[in-house]
């Protein structure tokens, strides 16, 4: 009888191991796994659009969108894709809802559309969104692949924002378009340069508060190379 429960029990831990943490797969891409803070991806969206606030919310916002209609669908079709075009079927999908996400803002808005231009297209070659479909969408079922793009295109999106808060209002001395007030404008930082500089801060600040990297242990005990050091079989540390 001890051992049919302790067998259950072990069976539960096993099964709850094993279960798909839905909270992590959403929030993952806020802040630990970032594409574009941390991951560094996405970087010629993030520099070219981020001008104003506008552009770099608009620009998120249309990223997310296709992140979630692709991953859902390449989640669904996975074992229908051969292996041998795989990542053209990916590209299709992608262009796709690209192309849709075109349409919408060029009918029901417009001047995000002109804002946006030609970068609207560069979606499709968004390295974000085909990773996404090749690590993630295309090894998981349809619930953790949506929610896998809602928190990647919410982190992207979030970058872009702080981006083009940060550019319009020191740059341009205004946000959203509406003129602050006794702010004198730094106008390199609404240019190019003033991107990379820019961008260069943020992820310098992200890296302290997300501590990446845990503090290592000093001392043989802590050591990779500890089986084959002669200090170490000597007792030393």
């Amino acid at each position: 009888m001890a051992n049919k429960t302790e067998t259950a029990v072990k069976t539960k831990a096993e099964e709850k191991k094993n279960s798909p943490d839905y909270f992590y797969e959403f929030f993952k891409g806020i802040l630990k796994e970032n594409p574009t803070l941390v991951g560094l991806l996405g970087m010629c969206p993030t520099l070219a659009v981020t001008a104003t606030v506008k552009g770099g919310l608009g620009m998120g916002l249309a990223t997310m969108f296709v992140l979630i209609c692709s991953n859902l669908i390449i989640s669904l079709i996975k074992n229908l894709i051969p292996k041998t075009v795989r990542l053209p079927a990916f590209i299709v999908i992608i262009a796709g809802f690209v192309t849709l996400v075109k349409f919408l803002l060029a009918r029901f808005i417009p001047p995000i559309s002109e804002l946006l231009g030609v970068y609207l297209d560069l979606i499709t070659v968004n390295c974000i969104i085909l990773g996404r479909a090749e690590i993630f969408a295309s090894k998981n079922p349809p619930l953790l692949s949506v929610l896998d793009g809602i928190g990647m295109g919410a982190g992207f999106t979030l970058a872009l924002v702080i981006m083009g808060t940060l550019r319009e209002i020191i740059g341009s001395a205004s946000w959203f378009g509406m003129k602050i007030p006794f702010l004198t404008p730094v106008s390199i930082i609404a240019r190019p340069a003033g991107g990379f500089f820019m961008l260069g801060i943020i992820i310098a600040v992200v890296g302290l508060v997300s501590k990446k990297k845990p503090p290592q242990t000093l001392g043989c005990a802590g050591c990779p190379s500890r089986d084959n050091c002669p200090s170490a079989k000597g007792g030393d540390n």
